[in-house]
Formats: structure tokens, C-alpha cells, sequence
């Protein structure tokens, strides 16, 4: 029965919508995963219908901010955001202004922590132990464990309302080709948000399956860059 609902999920065609309809899913008070590590892999049309839609008070979750000027960054410039749970936000001075003013909350997550986190609750797991962090800030409030000696850090898992990602090649069922680097956060996204809409440079009947990086199963929604 397992095997059979892969398959039906493997080979249901998947609705291509708009960038316009994929804004309009993304709610206030929403929380929001978004691909990409900078510029590199964004999905940027939808970025631009939430800014056109004013959404406000998003729970952004991310590699970065990006720039002032660029897809997540302008999230933060339009005070989208109310709290970005993010690796870094040295690139974008308007995340760093809004922080020390008391506008934006910034959870800083080390980047290996935030992807196993991510990971964590794709796979439906409790949390993870990690020795990242130990003995500095990024303890302070959190749960530990000793193992053989050594201390861990308990980290929650992390998914999200609705995940925005990239991809280079994506067929009509949902299978996506993503092309060097820009699968960095894109691939484990896809796993762990309720709502999962792919940004695709190009649609292709279908792909080869030595190609797919992310399975179709994963993908709901379909939106042509």
C-alpha cells in the first residue's frame, strides 16, 4: 500500500499556478522558508507578489537576508518580517538596523545547525544533538546532554506554514533538476513545510530520473520563472 501511494505520488501531475496565486498563499503571520544561499538559487517572482500583496508579520526562515535590494532582503526592507531565523545577516544593513532597534527579531542559527534542524523535521524527528554551540551564547536557554563525556546541545526541529524554492529543470509532476550550487537550501526545504511551491526556470514534460534532485512527492505547486 506504502509503494503504491509513491508511485500515485511520484507520477500525479502537479499544478502550475502563477506567481500571482503562489503570493496569495502565503498569509500574515505566516512562517516562510525560502531557498537559496544569497543570490544563488532564489526563487525571486514570488518574493515579489508577497511584497505586492503587503504581507506582514512573516516568520522567515533562511540561509540569509540576502541584500537591501535583492528577494529576501527586500522582505526585510518592506518589514515583512517580524522574526528571520537565519545563519547571517552581515549582507543586508537594514536586518542588522532593525535588530538593534527593536523591530526585527533575529534568531542566529549556525549554518550546519539550521540544515540539520530543517532536516530534523522533514524526517519527523524529535530534534538533534549537536556539539555546535556549546560553551558559548548560542547555549544560553537551550537543553544538554551529556554523552560519553561530551556535551550536546538540544535543538527543536524546524519546519515551516510554506516553503518557496528553486529550480533549474522541474517537469510536470514535480521532479526537480537543480544544478550545482543552487541546491544549497532548496533540496532540504522541500521536506519540511506543510506547502511546498518550486520557482522553475524552465517546465519540461519530464525529466530523466538520473536528474532529479528533489522528488516530486515533496513539490505541491508549480510556478514558471
Amino acid at each position: 500500500m506504502l509503494f503504491g501511494l509513491l508511485v500515485k505520488g511520484f507520477l500525479s501531475v502537479k499544478k502550475i499556478i502563477t506567481a500571482t496565486e503562489a503570493g496569495k498563499m502565503i498569509a500574515d503571520g505566516s512562517s516562510l522558508m525560502i531557498g537559496g544561499f544569497l543570490k544563488c538559487g532564489t526563487p525571486t517572482k514570488v518574493i515579489e507578489e508577497i511584497l505586492k500583496n503587503g504581507t506582514k508579520n512573516l516568520t522567515l526562515i533562511a540561509n540569509d537576508t540576502s541584500f537591501p535590494d535583492s528577494d529576501r532582503g527586500k522582505l526585510i526592507v518592506n518589514k515583512c518580517v517580524k522574526k528571520a531565523i537565519v545563519t547571517h545577516i552581515g549582507t543586508n544593513p537594514e536586518t542588522v538596523r532593525q535588530m538593534n532597534c527593536g523591530e526585527l527579531e533575529v534568531e542566529l542559527v549556525p549554518m550546519g545547525t539550521l540544515i540539520e534542524r530543517i532536516r530534523a523535521a522533514g524526517a519527523g524527528l524529535g530534534g538533534i544533538l549537536t556539539p555546535t554551540g556549546v560553551g558559548t551564547v548560542v547555549e544560553q536557554g537551550k537543553k544538554t546532554v551529556e554523552i560519553d563525556g561530551r556535551k550536546f546541545l538540544f535543538e527543536k526541529p524546524l519546519n515551516a506554514d510554506v516553503a518557496i524554492i528553486y529550480g533549474t529543470k522541474v517537469d510536470k509532476f514535480g521532479n526537480i533538476f537543480l544544478e550545482g550550487t543552487t541546491r544549497n537550501f532548496n533540496q532540504i526545504m522541500a521536506t519540511a513545510a506543510k506547502t511546498v511551491i518550486v520557482e522553475a526556470d524552465e517546465i519540461v514534460d519530464s525529466l530523466d530520473p538520473n536528474m532529479v534532485t528533489i522528488p516530486g512527492i515533496f513539490v505541491d505547486y508549480i510556478v514558471a520563472a
